[in-house]
């Protein structure tokens, strides 16, 4: 008897909590195709292992497919969290308003507001909360639909075939990043996805993964997005440590004045020269330099044990001890005078991933020939394309990260794999794959007053045009 009474007595909201929840993932499975393409994007875009909140989670199901190493949901719903705690129980889900979080100090890798920011009363209060939940390399990411879309949409909902839902904010893309950086977010990259939210056999797939990402089609895409990060915390850091890599072949005539014109910085500068099969003196040279300024100058030297830049710049960073890595041509084409404004770009957190830029000032005659700029050029468009990032010079040796986001990059180098012979993709790839703020430094690109170039133009350029197309399906075409 006691147990019939107990049934018949259930709280009506756990009831009601089990129908709108049930409700809500039917909803999901009618929709199944684009719940699918969405959590593969959200995938690529978020790191592995990552802690993740949510904000509107509903039952928690998109947040459950994301498998976060710590996963926590809000939502406003009563009814939803109820049926969500009983279904994923490996996730923390509560009860509350994003306008006034209270998560006792917690901190998260990425924030996922995932088409739910059209129903937030004050978007810009929500903003400004999320403060208290990011540390300095929190990523915030917002999913929402793109305007174009409100016809199809409320047709698609009238004829039963979209979740109904109350009327949302009028927002574009335009409308929230610049809330964003009234309330001292900065945003990373954005991008337009898919076409087909509904699937047809061979066409969805073509439309979704290619057609959507080109240029003019992509501003007809569903699904904007937008990668942001807090600049709350982000401080000039004058305790910061440098170590400079200078990967180095045929190079005897420039080593004696890279140490003598390569400036301190921060609290302590080391130089780390990685010597590459010279047919030259060049690591005789660097031994007796190493030697002759080891009172004054904290240096480093080693051989190289396999080929290419690459090879050179992964052995460098494995010895470095500093907090700030950079990248010094032993060519000197760049001046080492320039690399204290990459110091400022990175140690005061304008920028997480700091290039160089050849292609703004004149250079000097003789420093660039014709076909290696109109290459130059050329990959500028493609990879600012490619990376939804602004990039003018992919190809300047003088780059710079910290070494804790290049131990991350280690750890999701196995997307990409071990394919640049060069460095420098390895290293744009890795840190775009990261959502890193890219900034761009110009310098004035000098002549070389020693030796000959050991970049092939033909050879060389072909291999670049195949790590092009190698990018396309494994950045863009996603």
């Amino acid at each position: 008897m006691n147990e019939i009474i107990d049934l018949e007595d259930e709280p009506l909201a756990t009831t009601q909590s089990s129908v709108q929840g049930a409700e809500r993932e039917q909803w999901i499975q009618r929709n199944n195709y684009y719940y699918r393409i969405l959590v593969d994007f959200l995938n690529y875009t978020i790191p592995a292992n990552s802690s993740i909140l949510e904000l509107g989670c509903g039952t928690g199901y998109l947040l459950n497919q994301l498998q976060p190493s710590r996963g926590v949901g809000i939502d406003s719903s009563s009814a939803l969290i109820d049926y969500g705690r009983k279904k994923y129980p490996n996730l923390t889900l509560k009860v509350a308003d994003a306008n006034h979080l209270n998560l006792a100090g917690e901190t998260f890798d990425i924030v996922l507001i995932s088409d739910t920011i059209g129903h937030f009363d004050d978007v810009q209060q929500v903003f400004k909360q999320l403060h208290g939940v990011c540390h300095p390399d929190t990523r915030i990411l917002i999913t929402y639909r793109n305007q174009l879309w409100t016809p199809i949409l409320n047709i698609a909902q009238a004829i039963g075939l979209k979740m109904p839902e109350q009327r949302q904010n009028w927002l574009d893309r335009g409308d929230i990043e610049n809330l964003l950086d009234v309330t001292g977010f900065d945003v990373v990259r954005n991008g337009r996805k898919f076409l087909l939210p509904r699937y047809v056999p061979l066409v969805s797939g073509l439309f979704n993964k290619y057609i959507a990402n080109l240029p003019l089609f992509n501003r007809l895409g569903l699904c904007t997005y937008i990668v942001a990060r807090s600049m709350q915390d982000q401080r000039f850091a004058t305790e910061r440590t440098v170590s400079v890599i200078v990967p180095a072949r045929n190079e005897k005539g420039n080593i004696d004045a890279i140490v003598r014109r390569t400036p301190a910085m921060g609290k302590h500068t080391e130089l780390i020269f990685v010597e590459g099969n010279s047919t030259d003196d060049t690591w005789a040279e660097i031994q007796r330099i190493t030697a002759l300024y080891s009172a004054t100058h904290d240096i480093k030297c080693v051989q190289q044990d396999g080929k290419g830049k690459g090879d050179a710049v992964r052995k460098g960073f494995g010895m470095a001890t500093g907090d700030i890595l950079m990248i010094l041509d032993a060519d000197m084409t760049v001046p080492p005078e320039d690399l204290p404004k990459f110091y400022e770009a990175i140690a005061s957190g304008k920028g997480e991933y700091i290039n160089g830029t050849r292609l703004v000032y004149p250079m000097e005659k003789e420093a660039m020939r014709t076909l290696n700029l109109l290459g130059n050029k050329f990959f500028s468009i493609a990879f600012s394309w490619l990376l939804n990032q602004r990039i003018k010079d992919t190809l300047c040796g003088t780059k710079v990260l910290t070494k804790k986001n290049y131990e991350r990059l280690i750890a999701n180098r196995s997307y990409f794999g071990d394919f640049d012979p060069f460095g420098d993709f390895d290293l744009i790839f890795g840190s775009a794959k990261l959502n890193l703020k890219f900034v761009e430094i110009p310098i004035r690109y000098r002549a070389r007053t020693y030796g000959e170039t050991n970049i092939s133009r033909f050879k060389h350029g072909w291999l670049l045009l195949k790590m092009t197309f190698f990018a396309l399906n494994k950045i863009k075409f996603i």
